[in-house]
């Protein structure tokens, strides 16, 4: 089976607005004292409390605190299954210890099949009798198995459902297959050069409104803590950092679309994102950039459309290394954005000549026998 997810915004009526605070209160409020719990025993008696018993324990709760009885029952339920997911990962090291979760933060909630129902195209929740106001975007390839309501600190509502159907089925069908392949390099003067020579630019999203951001939090600091004044002011900084990363998503869509479009094999370079954005100078820049979800799309997208994305090492000098003869400089600062090899005398420019040595690595692995990632057609 094949999982898909779709994410569309809708807009809640009055009724359905208090409903949902209900949900995502009782939801954290279950999370937050189910993971005090398991932490104090941890820390207390040394022992590890298993999901059974969270979930009998959860039965007492409702005893104790009624007005967990307004919301349905699968939301509870839910939240302790994500929190079970979530100590998982940290045991097998993938992620941090669980943080209790805050008030004025994203919230969200899981519903499975039990607390929604489809009918006609219209989503209705439980101990709710009108339908969700979805913005439909696009059509849903089969019937979800679950939901996923979330509200941002910019206060819009979205519901993520979760389709499976079968490996062919739902899928969108494979793209032809086309002769041309590209290496890129990823940048921050550029988000990315090709070997053909294309330089994307970069929009710098969070430079073209850090002023106004600079302004609103400044405007924001001068509030009373607690007033509603503050609240208004923290609004407006939630809605432009919305706005910033909305910006900056749909940037990064368009191109990783645009390359798999145009190329069979998109040769890139695996950075390490998380140990390059530490650098305090070139952290604001870096994260601007979205290297790690740009590349993260094009796998996707590539194993959709039956295409490939072949990564290269880190370590491999691209930037370094003469495209023509295969001269190595020893060092080469980031200042120096143009050069000539000593031994052919060819001119590079710095990135274009690091893109073409990412598709000739990146093509060599290949033909050896690297997989990439994505299905070749």
């Amino acid at each position: 089976m094949t999982k898909r997810a779709y994410k569309y915004r809708f807009y809640p009526t009055p009724e359905q607005k208090i409903l949902l605070a209900q949900s995502f209160g009782c939801a954290r409020f279950v999370y937050n004292n189910t993971l005090r719990f398991r932490t104090d025993a941890y820390y207390k008696e040394g022992q590890s409390v298993p999901h059974s018993e969270a979930e009998k324990r959860l039965v007492s709760l409702k005893k104790e605190f009624p007005f967990l009885a307004d919301v349905s029952s699968v939301i509870l339920q839910q939240t302790l299954r994500d929190q079970q997911e979530a100590f998982k990962n940290f045991w097998a090291g993938r992620a941090k210890y669980p943080k209790f979760k805050k008030r004025h933060s994203r919230q969200s909630i899981r519903l499975t099949k039990a607390a929604f129902s489809m009918k006609s195209d219209q989503l209705f929740i439980a101990k709710s009798k009108e339908p969700l106001s979805i913005r439909w975007s696009r059509e849903l390839s089969s019937e979800p198995s679950s939901i996923s309501i979330s509200k941002d600190r910019a206060g819009r509502y979205f519901v993520s459902m979760l389709c499976e159907f079968e490996a062919k089925r739902g899928r969108p069908s494979p793209m032809p297959v086309c002769n041309k392949t590209v290496g890129i390099d990823l940048g921050l003067h550029d988000l990315f050069i090709t070997s053909d020579g294309e330089k994307s630019g970069n929009p710098r999203h969070t430079k073209r409104y850090e002023r106004k951001l600079a302004y609103l939090q400044c405007q924001m600091s001068k509030k009373q803590k607690g007033s509603s004044n503050r609240a208004k002011a923290k609004l407006k900084v939630a809605r432009l950092h919305a706005k910033i990363a909305d910006c900056r998503m749909d940037a990064t869509h368009k191109a990783s679309r645009k390359l798999i479009n145009e190329n069979q094999v998109v040769c890139v370079e695996s950075l390490n994102v998380k140990g390059m954005i530490k650098n305090p100078k070139l952290a604001k820049h870096i994260a601007d950039a979205n290297w790690g979800e740009f590349v993260r799309q094009l796998q996707y997208k590539a194993e959709w459309a039956e295409r490939q994305v072949v990564e290269i090492d880190r370590f491999f000098p691209s930037s370094k290394r003469c495209s023509g003869c295969g001269f190595v400089h020893e060092s080469l600062p980031l200042s120096i954005r143009e050069w000539e090899c000593p031994e052919c005398k060819t001119h590079h420019d710095r990135d274009i000549n690091a893109a073409i040595n990412i598709k000739t690595a990146g093509l060599a692995g290949l033909a050896c026998g690297a997989t990439g990632t994505g299905m070749a057609a």
